[in-house]
């Protein structure tokens, strides 16, 4: 099932991908391609919370708790935008398309 993989896979940023949408992440074991930039990385859990993790200032990756929601219809994504740090746009077994809400 497409939660089940959602809520067991590490997300990366491609931001080369991104869209005006939002932007694009895919699953850590995919072939993502090499970049100079750090790559942050997003995991999520049943119960609405996440975590991003980002490169901290030794390049070791640095967990920072943050909560996420669907905004896949329009009243939940307005009071997800407004309380969310990451709210899903679109979603996919190998691909996720988010934006960051207030808090990110």
């Amino acid at each position: 099932m497409a939660d089940d993989r959602l809520f067991t896979t590490r997300w990366v940023h491609v931001f080369e991908e991104d869209t005006p949408e939002g932007a694009v992440y895919r699953p850590e074991d995919d072939k993502i391609p090499l970049s100079r930039r750090p790559r942050e990385r997003l995991e999520l859990s049943a119960d609405g919370t996440a975590k991003i993790i980002t490169q901290g200032p030794d390049d070791r990756l640095v967990a920072k708790p943050a909560t996420w929601a669907s905004g896949a219809s329009g009243a939940r994504e307005a009071a997800a935008a407004s309380s969310a740090d990451v709210v899903i746009v679109k979603k996919s077994p190998s691909r996720l398309i988010v934006r960051r809400g207030a808090k990110g």
